[in-house]
């Protein structure tokens, strides 16, 4: 169940910064925005393309010509001699394209694998679909961001409804949610110290068209909400009688990053700092009871753990897709943490999706690469990542830097 021979070379990843939907991303292909920023970011390492040989795209909102998916991805960013595939699952998109790019690399069928995910929540699809015994033959509709958002087809939930189901299991009070929400803002807060010196160690920026001949640099993450506690305390519930307002929750945003996964040798040969290994360890995924998904991520990290023959408290770092604070305060609950991030586990730590936005695909990508820049400085250990996805679902992985 562990895995042995799947890398990641130190700094071979980034992520652009995310952008709040329907700001400055959120008129681009989001395919075509990931294949542009990763040839930029392969010009700016002074890295040829021509060593790569698969491409996992990953993506959850439909853009225009997505039928080629990764294929056309690998053409615009300077590797059209490459197949591909796409994935997508929800908000755990990132983790499931580097574990099937990792079992590529166990089992000898890629050597480097690319793993690109993105996404625009902004301006997304509405889709029909023909309906001719429907009254008046009236076509059946859907928007894929919102419709879905507010509600599970299984079971019939809003997603926020789903997390409420969790706090009530847990006994936990919108006090409770606010205290934790006001320390991972600034946990985020600490990621912008000192001129963003720890995003600036990941962050490669998108460039974007504002008009036929001109284009700007998306350097930095747009549409944070700054927190108070007096702030958080005036939001009443947005579920009346629950405890999440709109502050303890993320929101859609737009954005891309990518990771390569390959050899230990090839992996020294590229890393920025050889004497920093990165290697995927295990994988871990689950699906909770209907109507509570914000719990879903509590057996998926078990699995993880049991596949890597690892304990909660071997982790120097946990990362976690937390679309709603919940999601934390019932995870460090149920596996026996400290919420806060203060310890020797340090949880979240430098930002988190609920802070800085969540466009699915990318979301739990980049939480891997800041976890990965976090245990660089800690002088290395184990990281785990875990989240959510639509349909009661979780994921989580466990890498090991240095």
């Amino acid at each position: 169940n562990m895995l042995t021979k799947a890398f990641i070379p130190y700094k071979g990843y980034y992520s652009t910064p995310f952008s709040r939907w329907q700001g400055s991303m959120a008129n681009e292909n989001s395919i075509v925005l990931a294949g542009n920023t990763a040839k930029r970011w392969f010009a700016e390492k002074n890295w040829e393309t021509e060593f790569l040989d698969y491409l996992i795209l990953g993506v959850t909102i439909s853009q225009l010509h997505q039928f080629y998916s990764s294929p056309w991805a690998a053409a615009v960013m300077g590797a059209g001699e490459i197949p591909g595939m796409q994935i997508s699952q929800a908000c755990t998109t990132s983790t499931t394209c580097l574990y099937q790019a990792a079992m590529g690399l166990e089992t000898g069928l890629y050597k480097n694998c690319w793993t690109m995910m993105t996404d625009r929540c902004s301006n997304g699809p509405h889709t029909i679909w023909p309906n001719p015994n429907g009254p008046g033959g009236e076509v059946i509709s859907e928007n894929w961001l919102m419709d879905n958002f507010n509600g599970d087809p299984n079971v019939g939930l809003k997603m926020i409804e789903t997390a409420e189901n969790v706090a009530k299991e847990g006994n936990i009070t919108k006090e409770q949610c606010d205290a934790l929400t006001l320390r991972r803002y600034q946990q985020y807060m600490d990621a912008l110290a000192d001129d963003r010196k720890f995003q600036k160690r990941y962050m490669f920026p998108a460039e974007v068209r504002i008009s036929k001949k001109a284009t700007k640099l998306v350097e930095v993450d747009e549409g944070v909400t700054p927190c108070t506690e007096e702030g958080l305390a005036r939001l009443r519930p947005a579920v009346p009688g629950g405890v999440l307002s709109f502050g303890s929750q993320t929101f859609p945003a737009d954005g891309n990053c990518a990771l390569l996964v390959t050899s230990k040798d090839k992996a020294k040969e590229l890393s920025a700092d050889p004497s920093i290994p990165i290697r995927i360890l295990s994988y871990g995924f689950s699906r909770t009871k209907p109507g509570y998904m914000a719990a879903a991520p509590v057996p998926a990290a078990r699995m993880a753990l049991e596949n890597a023959g690892l304990t909660i408290q071997d982790m120097k770092a946990i990362k976690t897709h937390n679309p709603f604070i919940v999601n934390d305060l019932y995870f460090a609950q149920q596996m026996g943490i400290e919420a806060e991030g203060t310890d020797a586990i340090g949880f979240n730590n430098y930002g988190c999706s609920m802070i800085y936005g969540h466009p699915q695909g990318p979301t739990a990508g980049r939480n891997i690469i800041e976890g990965i820049e976090e245990l660089a400085l800690k002088g290395g250990g184990h990281l785990l990542w875990a989240g959510c996805a639509a349909g009661d679902t979780g994921g989580a992985m466990i890498l090991k830097v240095g």
